[in-house]
């Protein structure tokens, strides 16, 4: 097929079949179709649009324009099971929930991904532990499943080629917010990676990628309907992403305060609540468990009792990180603590969570652009909650910075992002909703 016949169909708003969809897959994948074809095409999905068969379509081709994992041939007979998350400020989730699946009785390759914006990246945390290999070679990330039922890593080359060119090429072509090419890129890696259920936990709010609560809704039924329809059992979580999910931001930070959580140390209420929650979902879906109660008890059973931590430190040794990442996790600290003082008593009354996000960048704890190295010690500690009670003078949070400059423009820019009020706002709840839990 001509690309510039698929291109006009799609430009003029009519939908493509599924051998249009198909050709340009390949043609992606191949390198059949130049980056202008490619971006656009990108363009003229984002302005016309697809419906859920062009979607369901566009989700299978990408997954498969390349390798399709199959873990019983591996040897491997659970569910094979997986959450993605739509990126938050502080979202640390995957870190305790594939180990709390794993203790259940799930099988997790956990496909993750990097820092993008003003989101943290899950790789990025993990790769603050010491020797933890994030892109092990495919053995590697066998034996870490073997050894702990879990294996949190970066998606190979072959996962999605067609996927991966388009997704750089959407970055430079203004066409990233595209709904059907959002949910054909979460999809078809998922789907590659071979699993029999998938999670999704899409955030709304001023820390997520969408800050609308209903393009956030219109996201988690897109994924769920394609999922479903590309023949994946899927189902999603519409959560709260108004302030830092648990109260740290930045990689070591992040780390220790999931291992925290494992580990049965203080934890931030939202931060387990979610975690569980999550974690039942997929142990539900997945058929582990014939009620979500049933669910919800045994994932509580594994945090509780030291089964999930016990698989997450087995994980990280497998994957090359401290062989005792339970006791000493070889975390590295910043040079610099400051704290942010409060101007004036009062309650905090509303977060800028992205303007936070953007200050953990600022301090290297991001990427500004691709190639960019991230400081896995910098970052922000103690971040204050909506509902807050503050005297003047107390701490908003705590700048981790390698250098003072670093610091001063992060407690300025980490003051101005706070809202303060005379009373306490009315509290906002962590779920809003589910798409295709019935």
């Amino acid at each position: 097929m001509l690309a510039t016949e698929i291109l006009r169909t799609k430009r003029d708003g009519r939908a493509l079949s599924a051998a249009q969809v198909e050709a340009f897959a390949q043609g992606l994948a191949s390198g059949g179709w130049s980056d202008a074809q490619c971006g656009a095409m990108a363009m003229a999905i984002l302005l016309n649009g697809m419906d859920r068969a062009e979607t369901v379509a566009l989700t299978d081709a990408f997954t498969r324009s390349g390798e399709v994992l199959d873990w019983r041939a591996e040897g491997f007979d659970a569910p094979v099971l997986d959450k993605h998350s739509t990126g938050g400020v502080g979202d640390k989730v995957s870190l305790a929930l594939a180990p709390i699946v794993a203790a259940c009785g799930g099988l997790v390759p956990m496909v993750s991904g990097r820092g993008l914006g003003h989101t943290g990246g899950t790789l990025d945390k993990l790769e603050a532990l010491p020797g933890y290999t994030a892109n092990p070679p495919h053995a590697q990330a066998v034996r870490a499943l073997r050894a702990a039922g879990c294996a949190i890593v970066g998606a190979s080359a072959r996962l999605a080629p067609a996927d991966r060119r388009l997704y750089a090429i959407r970055d430079v072509t203004a066409t990233v917010e595209s709904l059907p090419l959002i949910t054909a890129s979460i999809l078809s890696k998922k789907r590659a990676a071979g699993l029999d259920a998938l999670v999704l936990d899409v955030k709304f709010g001023s820390g997520a990628f969408m800050a609308d609560a209903a393009q956030a809704t219109a996201l988690a039924h897109s994924l769920v309907d394609t999922a479903r329809g590309a023949g994946l059992p899927a189902l999603a979580l519409l959560t709260d992403m108004n302030q830092v999910l648990g109260t740290n931001a930045g990689n070591a930070l992040e780390v220790q305060e999931a291992l925290d959580l494992l580990c049965g140390r203080a934890a931030d209420a939202r931060l387990r609540a979610l975690t569980l929650e999550l974690s039942a979902r997929l142990l539900h879906l997945g058929g582990l468990f014939g009620t979500l109660a049933d669910a919800a008890a045994a994932a509580e059973r594994a945090l509780a009792g030291g089964a999930a931590a016990e698989r997450f430190a087995r994980m990280v040794a497998a994957l090359g990180g401290p062989a005792d990442v339970l006791h000493d996790a070889r975390l590295p600290t910043a040079p610099l603590v400051v704290p942010v003082p409060v101007a004036r008593a009062g309650f905090v009354a509303g977060i800028d969570v992205r303007a936070l996000g953007l200050a953990v960048v600022e301090l290297g704890g991001g990427r500004r652009r691709d190639g960019d190295t991230v400081d896995p010690r910098v970052g922000l500690a103690a971040v204050q909650a909506p509902g807050a009670a503050l005297q003047a003078g107390e701490p908003l949070a705590f700048v981790h910075a390698a250098d003072a400059g670093a610091a001063a423009a992060a407690v300025a820019a980490v003051s101005a992002a706070f809202t303060l009020a005379d009373e306490a706002p009315a509290p906002v709840p962590l779920v809003a909703g589910a798409v295709g839990a019935g």
